[in-house]
């Protein structure tokens, strides 16, 4: 049965009349996703994987703690480390967390359970991509590549295949068949291009929606089912029929929202997950005049990791302030002021 949405879409009612009264010089808009962030269980083994099998470059490695990370993150005590690694345009952010230590990703994770995020690799050439992971063994989160079927005019002709990082992410390789995508997918220079978007399995679509686009203001860009054999063996769920539908800020990695219409027993976010926990994947945003849109965030009674807008002393971050929320279904976005940003 498809949980109820009304309340989230009363608040939301709520924070667009804030939107809606504010000049529109002045609105918050989202200029770019920065980062996508993954936590993880021992950082040098994840950079190794990062960097050795997948061909990420290393930027920076930086350790943080002290009360402004805890106001920002909500935990107590919190004491990180933290790479930040490139592929193309994209940035990926690692994060260790010495202290506390978190959950392991449960291992009996399913693709349509509602912890699900990934990221979306490109690559130019899918059978070289599919064999370099063969050897080194990387764990599958698909039977094989798949070629998405010719009869969906969105999806047909891509290939994909899901497999996992050494604390059991799931990642996923994609090739765009010539006219899908954005041109530079079409470059065949390189074997691994960048990072098209993170995926989210959702509950409601539309509800998610309310937050992605109405609050944070990205645009749809993109919408399909899928379902079929093909579907069923990327995700690893038997019967998967999937509403999928894509969003993006004017620049940068976009946003793909993963409603699964059928099964509909993924299971939702473990209670009590906290960013140290594994599962806890953070979409760093970043929007113009935070404080702004904390006020429509509040109207919609949007759950918060921080307390309030964090203003940071050090750059150990990349920005100076920020704060952590919580989607429709529990996926963790921090919002960075880019002004803050752009001006340091």
């Amino acid at each position: 049965m498809r949980r109820s949405s009304q309340p989230w879409r009363l608040r939301v009612l709520a924070a667009v009349l804030v939107a809606l009264l504010t000049p529109a010089s002045g609105r918050a808009k989202v200029a770019r996703i920065e980062s996508v962030g993954i936590t993880v269980s021992d950082l040098d083994r994840a950079v190794a994987f990062y960097t050795e099998v997948l061909p990420f470059e290393k930027l920076s490695d930086t350790e943080l703690e002290g009360s402004e990370l805890e106001a920002l993150e909500g935990l107590s005590g919190a004491h990180v480390r933290v790479a930040r690694l490139r592929l193309g345009r994209e940035t990926l952010e690692l994060t260790e967390y010495l202290a506390p230590r978190g959950r392991p990703v449960p291992p009996d994770s399913r693709s349509n359970d509602l912890w699900f995020q990934h990221i979306a690799l490109i690559v130019s050439d899918m059978g070289r991509a599919y064999a370099l992971l063969r050897a080194h063994h990387v764990e599958y989160a698909s039977s094989a590549p798949q070629r998405l079927p010719d009869w969906n005019p969105a999806a047909g002709g891509i290939r994909a295949f899901y497999f996992k990082d050494p604390d059991g992410h799931p990642l996923e390789i994609l090739e765009f068949p010539p006219g899908k995508g954005e041109p530079r997918w079409q470059a065949k220079g390189s074997l691994f291009l960048g990072i098209d978007h993170t995926a989210i399995v959702v509950s409601d679509t539309d509800a998610s929606l309310h937050f992605w686009r109405d609050i944070l203001g990205l645009a749809v860009a993109g919408e399909s089912e899928n379902w079929g054999t093909e579907q069923e063996q990327l995700n690893n769920v038997f019967g998967a029929h999937l509403r999928v539908t894509t969003l993006r800020p004017p620049e940068g990695l976009g946003v793909e929202l993963l409603e699964y219409l059928s099964p509909r027993d993924g299971r939702p976010r473990p209670a009590g997950t906290h960013p140290n926990d594994l599962i806890a994947w953070q979409t760093s945003v970043a929007v113009r005049e935070a404080p702004r849109l904390l006020g429509a965030l509040r109207a919609a009674q949007v759950r918060s990791g921080s307390s309030n807008l964090v203003k940071l002393s050090t750059s150990g971050l990349r920005f100076t302030s920020g704060l952590l929320v919580a989607d429709p279904d529990g996926h963790s976005v921090r919002l960075v002021d880019v002004e803050n940003k752009e001006a340091k």
